[in-house]
């Protein structure tokens, strides 16, 4: 992917803290309002929930759904109400009725910036382009109104529809910014601000670049309520660079207060490309390194497209076969290598797979990369979202799931297709969830656990987990009511560094079950040897194989694990002169998929040839990853 020289320096600064809505002007140019303490509080962190990938009517993709759920529609289903899904009754109102069991403690709204404009434009009758054959064909919400503005973010030099946002069209750059300003009116209004801190809203955007039909998309998240005037989009900047380069200038250097981080979506359909090992040409590659690793802390490793911790076999990081690897997996099974040269079309579950397109091959690439040049580009944080489309941050229940894609999955027979073009149907997920440790819940204290990488995802249950590393961490923690504590001042919670000078890592993992007993505990470990070759390997630390199953008659689990695991390991063979990761990975109990639970749902003879078919999944094993802890030399 070709990449022009870097523009940091050279770009017009994006205003910040100007042209708000009502809820925004209040911070003023000086920076955001300063917080209120919350009430419930713990310099230990507690453990809060969320999810941040969310998209809504205003995404281009999720209109032609029939979504009409709006950003403060989102926000108000994660606290807990109830909102209206397709397929749409005549009045243009949700026909399904949908509500969390549990509410999230925090979210942020993440619609496709690329086309705020022409979406309002398209779907307002009366506006200057409602009646143009763009909008009329795009009004028709078939999967071809999707590919015409999809192919567009495909492009190395993608163009806006001309007769939308040129002459006799709609000013797409004023409209855009109107957009925008409703959307963090949205998050302002949800944001609950006072002591009681019931729940955080985040300021978001989704930067939907695709060149090649790779996904290279970033959700963009801003930590209070000073944010640019406009958002960097696709159209503005192709390259993830100059995004970085434009974000960094427009907001963290801009004096007001305004703070961002981006986080890559799930890399399991980029081909190689989203996390490919290149600097801009004429930047020191260790600055840039560094650059990259303030702009990205984070990682999404699991959402409704599937997981991209690890596929087995991939050249360039050795080490023995998992079977848990490919959970809940996109790509197809004949997917080549990309070995290192990139390949196309991954958003069509096309193309080859690369070690890159996987949080292990990632975590392993950014040893290399500090073993050669002293900087570690991806030291990342681990979370999970749903990368829903239907304004349904949270809905991650298998017994309840109503799919992602608004119309297109409304029904057992929709979400039991085989997928297409659009992804989607049987080997589609819930997608997952965000935890962050934080010391209350309010937007500062979450932002900054987001940005310490104080955090890991699940693929959905609320497992508790905590992961400390250290050389002098005690051995006897486990079943220490002052664990944590003593963790704290011994060594370093996920997401942190140690030296390898210090001594050989112990690592303490604790995890709490949610309603499913946990069957394992895992620590995978990384490294990079003498000869710059990577290697992984998994250990089980608590738990571990049992007879727990599922009765697919009725789904009723037949569980065998534990309600709270709790296991130290100390590396037998660390070598101090290799840099290293460590992540911890649980595992429930199998319970029954969704998809199992949607195929008995119906009679034996109604029910779709899928679900005879031994591709089906019938069962799941939801599981936790936690951040990394990294030794360094």
């Amino acid at each position: 992917m070709p990449r022009p020289p870097l523009l940091a320096l050279a770009l017009p600064l994006l205003s910040c803290g100007r042209d708000k809505p009502a809820p925004v002007d209040s911070a003023g140019p000086s920076g955001p309002a300063p917080e209120v303490p919350c009430d419930s509080q713990d310099p230990l962190r507690q453990l809060y929930w969320g999810d941040l990938h969310v998209h809504t009517s205003l995404s281009f993709d999720a209109w032609t759904y029939e979504v009409r759920l709006s950003p403060s529609d989102a926000y108000a289903f994660a606290q807990g109400e109830a909102v209206r899904l397709p397929p749409l009754d005549a009045e243009g109102q949700g026909t399904r009725e949908v509500r969390l069991a549990r509410p999230l403690d925090f979210a942020a709204v993440t619609d496709h910036a690329e086309y705020y404009a022409e979406i309002a434009g398209c779907t307002t009758p009366g506006s200057a382009i409602h009646d143009t054959p763009v909008c009329a064909d795009y009004r028709e919400a078939d999967v071809a109104a999707v590919q015409a503005f999809g192919v567009r973010l495909a492009n190395d030099e993608p163009e806006r529809f001309e007769e939308l946002c040129g002459e006799g069209g709609i000013d797409c750059a004023a409209a855009g910014r109107s957009v925008w300003r409703s959307v963090q009116a949205a998050a302002e209004a949800a944001d609950d601000d006072s002591a009681a801190c019931s729940f955080t809203a985040f300021t978001g955007y989704e930067w939907s670049g695709a060149t090649g039909v790779s996904n290279l998309h970033r959700n963009v998240i801003f930590a209070n309520e000073v944010v640019p005037d406009t958002p960097v989009s696709y159209f503005e900047e192709t390259d993830p660079w100059e995004m970085w380069a434009r974000l960094d200038a427009g907001c963290l250097q801009a004096g007001t207060g305004c703070d961002v981080l981006a986080i890559p979506h799930n890399a399991n359909l980029s081909n190689g490309w989203q996390f490919r090992v290149d600097y801009p040409a004429g930047m020191d590659e260790a600055d840039a390194a560094a650059f990259r690793a303030r702009m990205e802390p984070l990682i999404e490793v699991y959402q409704h497209k599937g997981d991209s911790e690890c596929v087995n076999g991939l050249s360039g990081l050795l080490g023995a076969e998992d079977a848990l690897c490919r959970f809940e997996d996109f790509s197809r099974d004949d997917a080549p290598d990309c070995e290192g040269e990139p390949g196309a079309l991954g958003m069509t579950a096309n193309g080859c797979v690369d070690r890159l397109d996987t949080l292990r091959g990632i975590l392993a690439a950014g040893l290399e990369e500090e073993s050669r040049i002293g900087v570690n580009p991806y030291r990342l944080g681990v979370i999970a979202s749903t990368d829903t489309h239907m304004g349904t941050p949270g809905a991650v229940a298998e017994d309840a799931w109503t799919g992602h894609l608004g119309n297109i999955e409304d029904d057992v027979e929709d979400r039991l297709r085989e997928h297409g073009l659009v992804p989607g149907g049987f080997m589609d997920s819930p997608g997952g969830l965000v935890a962050v440790w934080a010391e209350q819940n309010s937007r500062a204290s979450v932002f900054d656990a987001l940005r310490r990488r104080e955090t890991y995802g699940t693929s959905g249950p609320r497992i508790a987990v905590r992961f400390f590393g250290g050389a002098d961490l005690p051995e006897d923690l486990c079943g220490d009511a002052e664990l944590v504590a003593r963790a704290d001042a011994a060594g370093v919670p996920m997401g942190g560094q140690l030296s390898g000078t210090d001594g050989t890592p112990r690592f303490v993992v604790t995890a709490q079950a949610d309603d499913v007993p946990l069957q394992r505990v895992q620590i995978v470990k990384g490294w990079t040897d003498a000869s710059g070759r990577s290697h992984v390997e998994v250990v089980d630390v608590a738990g571990g194989d049992n007879d727990a199953d599922v009765d697919l008659e009725t789904c009723e689990p037949r569980p065998a694990g534990s309600d709270t695991l709790c296991g130290v390991w100390t590396d037998p063979e660390f070598d101090p002169t290799a840099p290293a990761f460590y992540y911890a990975r649980v595992v429930e109990d199998p319970t029954c998929r969704w998809s199992w639970r949607d195929c008995l749902s119906l009679p034996e003879d109604e029910r779709p040839a899928l679900c005879a078919d031994e591709r089906m999944p019938r069962t799941v094993s939801e599981r936790a990853w936690t951040s990394p802890i990294w030794v360094s030399p």
